[in-house]
Formats: structure tokens, C-alpha cells, sequence
């Protein structure tokens, strides 16, 4: 089964930005909370809570659609892959996603995604993001026999 990152805790976070800087540890190779894939940020103002901005697996990810280079691939179980090598950098991901869960990487000129490894939930020390299984839904049938693949 494949697995999305929740960020269904967040009334338990306090700020420490461990998530973020784990992120950018293992899976950008740099200790900069600005290469990490999930962003913490106040709601507002210093008493707000805090909030996550992270990829929500869509089905249908429109950031994948609007790359004129075809280096963002549908992933099972929602969200994309990215392929480095087909990347130019034009941002177009950036300004597609709704979640705002996409940042540029101005040092690599490529776009910033989560996949979805939860290495920052294992960090986390309040557990306010967790990884839960979905259902690899492009492998399943539709009602004429079809897979997603087929369609």
C-alpha cells in the first residue's frame, strides 16, 4: 500500500521545526529549514497555533499536468514523483499547486516536493504528523475492468 503524510495533530505542535529540519537533513542533504518539503508556520500572530503546509497526495495533481517537461510523475497512492534530470526549472508546479506545498530550491533550480517518506514524523516530538496507508487506487479497477493506466 502506498503512504501520505498527515498533518492531523497540529494542536499539539509548539514550533521546534524538527520536522523541517530533519526533512532537509536525509532528504535534501542540507540543514536549511528552506529545502525542507513540509513548512511549519504560526496561523497568526505569536499566540496563533501552529499550522503545516505539506502536499495532500492529491489524485489528480495539477502540478504534474502544467509541467511542459513531463518531469513530475503521478505517484500511487496520490501526489507526485519528481525526475531531476527532465526538471527546468520553470516553476510552474510552484504557481499550480493549491496547497502551496511546492517551494524552489533557488541553489538545484528545482522545485522542492514531499514524498511522502514520513522521516519527519518519526522525528516529530509531539507526533503531530503521522503517515497513514491508502489504497494504490491507480492499480485498482473501475467498474468496466479498467485500471487507471488503461483510462
Amino acid at each position: 500500500m502506498a503512504k501520505i503524510l498527515k498533518a492531523d495533530e497540529m494542536n499539539k505542535c509548539i514550533g521546534c521545526f524538527t520536522c523541517m529540519m530533519i526533512c532537509a537533513a536525509l532528504n535534501h542533504q542540507n540543514h536549511s529549514i528552506r529545502k525542507s518539503s513540509i513548512h511549519i508556520k504560526t496561523s497568526g500572530g505569536l499566540s496563533g497555533r501552529f499550522v503545516a503546509t505539506v502536499c495532500h497526495a492529491c489524485r489528480e495533481p495539477y502540478c504534474a499536468e502544467v509541467c511542459p517537461a513531463g518531469a513530475l510523475a503521478k505517484r500511487k497512492g496520490g501526489g507526485v514523483v519528481l525526475d531531476s534530470h527532465k526538471c527546468i526549472g520553470c516553476k510552474r508546479c510552484i504557481d499550480a499547486c493549491a496547497m502551496q506545498a511546492i517551494s524552489y530550491d533557488e541553489d538545484t533550480h528545482q522545485p522542492i516536493i514531499c514524498h511522502h517518506c514520513g522521516v519527519c514524523s518519526r522525528y516529530c516530538p509531539h507526533e503531530c504528523l503521522s503517515v497513514q496507508e491508502v489504497d494504490d487506487w491507480e492499480e485498482k479497477p473501475d467498474y468496466q475492468g479498467r485500471t487507471h493506466n488503461d483510462l
